[in-house]
């Protein structure tokens, strides 16, 4: 397989830009140069192409309100050179030249988030409803069960039926028919973005990919009857969750291939095996966020290419045509005279620009010294989200902002672990906290010069809610922070899924009282992360989670009036009575509370702890050894009179204390759970064993499984 190399390119900055806002424009010769089509959130849509190395631009148009969405349109089987912009409940046409041929009102009461265009067909999606309009005219409606994240369709040439794709941000693909729902295929993330694959949904016409929020791409066959899974990349790495995705053959082998755009700045190319298995061809890191990827011929005629837009605006190139030349021993490389001038203009340009700093300087400084001065504060954009990663049971908090960040300030008002990240590079303090007024955590990051995205990785502790808020500084005068609240939830490390296991022992809870559907559902959403703040339509509402940490489930079922919660774990039972008798109380809404337990689903829960607690047992004992172990190495030299294990723990000295450090409290937390459920038993029968608790310590410390399920059947009696 030929390697593939590709040299970056900078071509210009736009304003901050959302998820796929960018495209090229395409040409009716192949290898011809191609135009970049770019939307930014000021409302700015601008068309430009390259002449020689230099930026030509085609038109621009004047600030609106924020675009969320660029897509291409044109009459169908011929090429799309139509751009359609979507801005508030607006869609707008314009031409390649820049003229607007298409201003239609939508009169939505959701701003549109999402849009799909193919012939004289638009679909539409806003927060939870999607709208289907056939030249202009409201065609179909579906209102979503939860929030929608992006809107494709089968290729309409190739498939004879209409056939929407809604990504759902509960993990389920929804496809649509008319204005029904036809089915619901279940993914492994939430889905965030959508892309017909090989551009004609390959060899039926039924096929599309999906990337996921968890960084996970998949492909789905979508046939009327029985959809299916083809194949799924897992994402073993921990990159960025998937913005972006295009199809675009930069390999020149025959094959289109498939390019990536994350939300950490990495760019992927993946190429297709005998077998149609997606192989990674090529990385790159940017150092923003990628909101929109395409393939094409930009720069130069005849070379590929691949165009990424960041967060920020930078449009940059990743292109196949060599970028320098080669000179043996006497030999001289001229510079071209097009190098020369493009030297001259970026050294004029440079000068100009510290005359305008100087300048600016000096008028900032005047006018700080005014006494009459009044000082306004900036405004800037801000990136960011808080989301539960489901193979370390921790929360991952990304900011992103549009200019280098200074410090970032966390505080919380309940106890969460902070784990060491390998992208992050900024360095942490922190301070001391009155933990009896409600200041869990105070801890800032300083970031190094330039960096624009910082990542960090939170560890809740179940039962314990709260609000995390992030204060937020840029390298702007006058300094400014903005403050951004992310909300710690009581049961916050369970997790959406569509399957329930029945054969478990399930302890149930029973709620009955005077509460309308949307009232426990407010209760529900404010318990349990992943949960819509809509109430979803119909009588009932059914959920499925699973704990991220222990892999317990639990199952909600309610109604107008009842509600029914049912989980093998009955810690998590005992957190959601006294949560929703909280709530129902601030209300003044009288619940009657049933529950049943079943004592058989204990030791079931204690061996589910099992492997993670004697795993840390271990790596706790071995980072002990280590330095007695390293001290008898230092004097005695030769070490071939320790046993095998000893020298496997010394060999394994670095790794093991970086695996150590990565889980700080983690046996801690294990103990705390153990505790939290030994407590929570007892209580449910009417007895306070908080006094049995150092006895319980002491089983764990001297820990054998069945000596633990013993102590848990007699009470430690």
């Amino acid at each position: 397989m030929m390697e593939l190399n590709l040299t970056r390119k900078d071509y210009l900055q736009v304003g901050v830009t959302s998820p796929r806002t960018m495209k090229l424009l395409p040409e009716k010769k192949s290898k011809v140069q191609q135009k970049i089509a770019v939307a930014d959130q000021t409302g700015v849509l601008q068309c430009f192409g390259l002449k020689k190395g230099e930026i030509v631009p085609l038109f621009k148009t004047l600030p609106t309100h924020k675009i969320t969405r660029l897509e291409l349109g044109g009459v169908l089987g011929s090429q799309p050179d139509k751009i359609f912009v979507a801005t508030g409940s607006e869609v707008k046409g314009y031409t390649k030249k820049g003229k607007q041929f298409l201003g239609f009102d939508t009169n939505l009461t959701e701003s549109i988030k999402t849009m799909w265009v193919c012939g004289s067909h638009l679909f539409l999606g806003g927060s939870y409803i999607f709208n289907h309009y056939i030249d202009c005219k409201d065609e179909n409606y579906y209102l979503c069960s939860d929030r929608i994240n992006d809107v494709s369709c089968l290729p309409m040439p190739r498939v004879t039926e209409v056939t929407p794709v809604l990504a759902c941000q509960d993990r389920v693909l929804r496809v649509i028919e008319k204005s029904n729902l036809l089915y619901e295929l279940e993914v492994s993330g939430p889905p965030q973005t959508l892309c017909v694959y090989a551009n004609d949904g390959g060899e039926d016409g039924e096929e599309m990919l999906y990337g996921t929020a968890d960084g996970k791409v998949g492909l789905v066959q979508l046939n009327r009857t029985s959809p299916s899974h083809r194949w799924e990349i897992p994402n073993e790495k921990r990159n960025g969750g998937i913005l972006c995705m295009d199809n675009y053959d930069i390999t020149s082998d025959g094959v289109v291939d498939l390019l990536i755009g994350r939300d950490d700045g990495i760019v992927e190319v993946y190429g297709y095996d005998e077998a149609d298995e997606p192989v990674l061809r090529f990385t790159q890191t940017l150092s923003e966020s990628v909101s929109s990827v395409q393939g094409g011929v930009v720069a130069s005629a005849g070379y590929d290419e691949i165009i990424a837009c960041t967060y920020a605006g930078w449009i940059q190139g990743l292109t196949t045509e060599p970028q320098h030349k080669e000179a043996g021993p006497g030999d001289s490389v001229k510079v071209s005279e097009e190098s020369n001038n493009k030297i001259t203009a970026l050294k004029q340009e440079l000068e100009e620009m510290q005359q305008k700093v100087l300048q600016e300087r000096e008028k900032y400084h005047y006018a700080a010294m005014n006494t009459k001065a009044i000082s306004a504060v900036p405004q800037f954009n801000i990136n960011d989200r808080f989301s539960l990663n489901k193979d370390d049971a921790s929360y991952t908090l990304s900011i992103e902002v549009q200019i280098a960040i200074d410090n970032v300030l966390l505080q919380s008002d309940v106890p969460i672990d902070l784990l060491d990240v390998d992208k992050n590079s900024a360095v942490v303090s922190y301070s001391a906290c009155d933990s009896e007024n409600g200041n869990f955590l105070l801890a800032t990051y300083r970031c190094q010069a330039n960096t624009t995205r910082l990542e960090l990785k939170v560890r809740s502790i179940e039962g314990q809610y709260g609000t995390l808020q992030a204060y937020i500084t840029p390298r702007l005068q006058p300094k400014t922070c903005q403050v951004r609240q992310y909300q710690i939830k009581p049961l916050s490390l369970h997790q959406r899924t569509h399957i329930l296991d029945d054969t478990r022992q399930m302890n149930e809870l029973k709620l009955t009282g005077q509460f309308s559907l949307a009232e426990i559902h407010s209760w529900v959403s404010f318990c349990l992360p992943e949960i819509p703040e809509r109430t979803p339509p119909g009588d009932t509402i059914n959920f499925h989670f699973l704990s991220t940490f222990l892999d317990t489930q639990l199952d909600c079922f309610y109604k107008q009036g009842e509600g029914t919660f049912r989980s093998d774990n009955i810690s998590t039972i005992s957190i959601l009575k006294d949560v929703l008798t909280k709530e129902a109380t601030k209300r003044k809404i009288n619940l009657n509370i049933s529950y049943e337990l079943k004592d058989d689903s204990i030791p079931l829960t204690l061996q589910r702890i099992h492997p993670k607690l004697e795993y840390q047992l271990l790596l706790a004992k071995k980072v002990q050894l280590i330095d007695a172990l390293k001290e008898l190495e230092i004097h005695e030299g030769n070490l071939d009179f320790m046993s095998p294990e000893y020298r496997q723990i010394l060999e394994d000295a670095d790794k093991l204390q970086t695996e150590y450090k990565k889980q700080p409290c983690h046996l801690e937390r294990l103990y705390g759970m153990i505790t939290d459920l030994f407590i929570d038993k007892f209580k449910f029968k009417g007895s306070n064993v908080k006094t049995k608790v150092p006895q319980l310590l002491e089983v764990l410390d001297n820990y054998e499984l069945q000596n633990l399920v013993d102590f848990f059947a007699t009470g430690g009696l």
